[in-house]
C-alpha cells in the first residue's frame, strides 16, 4: 500500500509540474521589434492573450527611438486599457457579469537580464540590447529584434477553380520572400451571425494554389511564414474576400499542354514566345467597344487574364520563355513570384516613354545560367551607338523618315545563356516587339536590322569570351510583319535590297539607298504558318521563333490551335484566349559537333 501511495504521489507531482511548464511556456510569449537601419521610429508588436481580461488581439505601435521607456510603457498599458474597457461596454449592453473594476492600471515593464529598466532611459539604448522581455501583468514577452515579418499579404478578389491563385500582394521585412512558407486552407463553414468563413482545412502549400471543383463555393486562407535562413518569424494570413468561382472550362492550351507534359533535359531546351497583351491595350474604352467588343469586359481584365496567362505557361514546361507587352506590374508582382517558386527566373526591359509595358525573358535556373541581360531602345541606338552609323547617316538625310524612327519606343531585348547541362554550350536570345503601323513597313524593316546588327555583335562578343565552346542565337517576338514582307526576308536570307518595295511604305519616309545584311543563318521553327494573331478585324501570322539552323535543329512544334478553336468565342481574346495573339512552342536541340 505505502509503494501504492508513493507511486500515486509522484504521479501527482509529475502532473502538476508538467501543468507548471505548460503554464511558463504559455507565459513566456514572444514581442517583436522592428528597426530598420536610417530611420528614427521603431515598431513593436505582441499578441496579447488573457483571459482574465477578456482579450485576445495582437497590439502595434510606431515609436520614436528618441522616447523615454517610461512613455512607450504608458502608451502600451493606456491601449491595453482601452481595449479592455471597451469590451466591458459591450458587456454591459448584454447584461453580462464583469470580471474587473474599471479603471485597474494595467502594470507594464520592461526587463533586462531580468533587472528592471530604468524609466528615463531612451529606447534607441535599449531595444537593440539583448534579454530583454516585456512583461503585461502576469504574462511574460521575450524580444525578439528584426525577426522575418510579413507585414502585408492580400489574396486576389476573383479566383476561379482550375487556375493557379496566388497573394496579390507579399511584403516582408528581414526575410528573403523565396524562403517563405505558405499553406493553404479552405473552409468547411460559414459563420451565419458574422458571415465569415470558419473551420478552416489544410488544402496545398507552396507559393501559389490551384483549386479544384471541390473547392467552388469556399473561401480560401494562405498563411505564410516568413524565414531569413534558420530564422523564422510569427506567421500571417489572409482570407479571400469572395469564394472560388467556377473557371470557364476547358481552355484550347489545355490541348497544347499534351504535347509538353514532360520537361526536357539534355542538349534539348524548350523555347516559348508569347504576346501576352498589355493591360493598357486590353481594358479601356476603345479596347472594349472598338478592338474586341466580342469579349466580355470581365474577360479583357488583368486579374481574369492573369490566371489563364499563369496557368497556360506553367503547362508548357519551357526553359525559355520569350514575352510581349508584359505590365511593368504583372512583371513583378505576379510572373516572377509564382514562376518563381518552380524554378525560374527573368529579366525585364521596359519599353522607352511613359508606357509601363515591355520584354520579358524568363528562363528556368536548372537548365540555363544567364550570364548577361541587354535591353535596347532602337532608335537611341541608331542614333549615338557606332554600330549604326553609316544606317543613321542615311536615314537622317530624310528628315520625315528620321522623326518617325526616333519617336518609336521600339525596344529589343539580349539575354546570354550559358547552358547548365553542357557548359560548352552558350545562347544569345533576342526578343522583340517592333512597331505596329500599318504603313510602317519600312520602320520595321529598319527596325529589325537595328536588331541583327545588334545581334550579330553580341553573338561575336560571346564567342571571343567563350574560348573553345559554342555559341548559338534565337530570334523571338512579334514582328508585326507577316511572311511575305521584308522582315521575314532580311532574317531568312540574310539580305534585303535597296529596291525592296517595304522602303516605300510611306512615300513622305521613303527609306533610299539602304540594304540590308547579316551573317546569322536564321529559319523559323513554325516556317510560314497562317495565324498566329486571330481578332475579328485582322488574322494573319506576326509572331516568329528563329533559330540558328547551322547550330540548332528542331525537335518539335506544338500546334496552334485550330480555326474552329479560334472562332469558338468569335474570335481573340476570349474568356479562353488571355491575349490576341496565341504563343509559340518549340523543342530545340543543339547539333552534334
Amino acid at each position: 500500500m505505502r509503494i501504492q501511495s508513493v507511486l500515486k504521489l509522484v504521479n501527482i507531482r509529475m502532473i502538476v509540474f508538467r501543468i507548471q511548464i505548460r503554464e511558463a511556456c504559455q507565459k513566456m510569449q514572444n514581442a517583436y521589434i522592428r528597426c530598420q537601419d536610417g530611420e528614427d521610429q521603431f515598431q513593436l508588436s505582441f499578441q496579447l492573450r488573457n483571459g482574465l481580461l477578456g482579450v485576445d488581439r495582437q497590439f502595434n505601435f510606431s515609436r520614436q527611438l528618441s522616447e523615454k521607456v517610461n512613455d512607450l510603457l504608458a502608451r502600451i498599458s493606456a491601449n491595453i486599457e482601452r481595449r479592455v474597457n471597451k469590451k466591458k461596454k459591450r458587456k454591459k449592453g448584454t447584461g453580462e457579469e464583469e470580471k474587473q473594476e474599471d479603471g485597474n492600471k494595467i502594470e507594464v515593464s520592461l526587463f533586462r537580464g531580468g533587472e528592471l529598466v530604468p524609466g528615463d532611459q531612451m529606447c534607441k539604448d535599449i531595444i537593440f540590447d539583448s534579454e530583454l522581455y516585456l512583461q503585461i501583468l502576469d504574462t511574460k514577452f521575450s524580444i525578439i529584434l528584426n525577426a522575418p515579418w510579413v507585414s502585408l499579404i492580400k489574396l486576389p478578389s476573383n479566383i476561379m477553380a482550375g487556375f493557379p491563385v496566388y497573394p496579390l500582394k507579399v511584403e516582408v521585412l528581414f526575410a528573403d520572400k523565396s524562403e517563405c512558407r505558405f499553406v493553404w486552407y479552405k473552409n468547411t463553414t460559414i459563420n451565419r451571425g458574422k458571415k465569415i468563413p470558419e473551420d478552416w482545412v489544410e488544402v496545398g502549400s507552396g507559393y501559389y494554389y490551384t483549386p479544384s471543383t471541390c473547392d467552388i463555393g469556399c473561401h480560401l486562407k494562405v498563411v505564410c511564414a516568413p524565414q531569413n535562413g534558420n530564422v523564422c518569424g510569427p506567421t500571417l494570413g489572409a482570407v479571400s474576400i469572395n469564394p472560388v468561382e467556377a473557371g470557364p472550362g476547358a481552355c484550347p492550351f489545355e490541348l497544347r499542354h499534351v504535347f509538353t507534359k514532360e520537361r526536357l533535359n539534355g542538349r534539348m531546351f524548350r523555347v516559348v514566345s508569347y504576346n501576352i497583351l498589355a493591360d493598357l491595350y486590353a481594358d479601356s474604352e476603345v479596347s472594349r467597344t472598338q478592338l474586341y467588343p466580342y469579349c466580355p469586359p470581365y474577360a479583357l481584365s488583368i486579374d481574369y487574364r492573369k490566371q489563364l496567362i499563369l496557368k497556360e505557361l506553367l503547362g508548357y514546361n519551357a526553359d525559355i520563355i520569350c514575352l510581349q507587352e508584359v505590365d511593368s506590374k504583372v512583371f513583378t508582382n505576379d510572373l516572377i513570384p509564382t514562376l518563381s517558386s518552380v524554378g525560374f527566373n527573368g529579366v525585364f526591359h521596359k519599353k522607352g516613354g511613359a508606357v509601363s509595358e515591355g520584354l520579358a525573358c524568363i528562363f528556368r535556373e536548372s537548365r540555363f545560367r544567364c550570364v548577361s541581360s541587354h535591353g535596347v531602345h532602337l532608335a537611341e541606338e541608331l542614333k549615338s551607338n557606332p554600330l549604326f552609323a553609316d544606317l543613321w547617316n542615311k536615314v537622317k538625310e530624310n528628315e520625315a523618315l528620321a522623326n518617325r524612327i526616333l519617336e518609336r519606343t521600339t525596344c529589343s531585348q539580349f539575354v546570354v545563356f550559358d547552358s547548365v547541362d553542357d557548359s560548352n554550350e552558350r545562347i544569345v536570345v533576342a526578343n522583340t516587339h517592333q512597331y505596329f503601323h500599318p504603313d510602317a513597313d519600312h520602320i520595321r524593316l529598319l527596325q529589325s536590322g537595328i536588331t541583327l546588327i545588334y545581334l550579330e555583335h553580341l553573338v561575336a562578343e560571346a564567342a571571343a569570351e567563350k574560348q573553345g565552346g559554342r555559341v548559338s542565337c534565337m530570334f523571338c517576338g512579334d514582328f508585326n510583319s507577316t511572311p511575305d514582307w521584308g522582315v521575314y526576308r532580311l532574317i531568312t536570307t540574310q539580305h534585303i535590297p535597296e529596291d525592296c518595295i517595304d522602303w516605300t511604305s510611306n512615300k513622305d519616309e521613303e527609306v533610299k539607298d539602304v540594304s540590308l545584311s547579316h551573317s546569322l543563318l536564321l529559319a523559323s521553327a513554325y516556317g510560314k504558318t497562317e495565324s498566329t494573331n486571330f481578332t475579328e478585324g485582322f488574322v494573319g501570322c506576326l509572331d516568329y521563333i528563329f533559330y540558328q539552323h547551322d547550330q540548332l535543329d528542331v525537335a518539335q512544334v506544338v500546334p496552334l490551335p485550330s480555326t474552329e478553336e479560334l472562332q469558338q468565342h468569335v474570335a481573340l481574346p476570349s474568356v479562353v484566349f488571355p491575349s490576341d495573339h496565341v504563343a509559340l512552342v518549340a523543342d530545340m536541340s543543339w547539333k552534334q559537333i
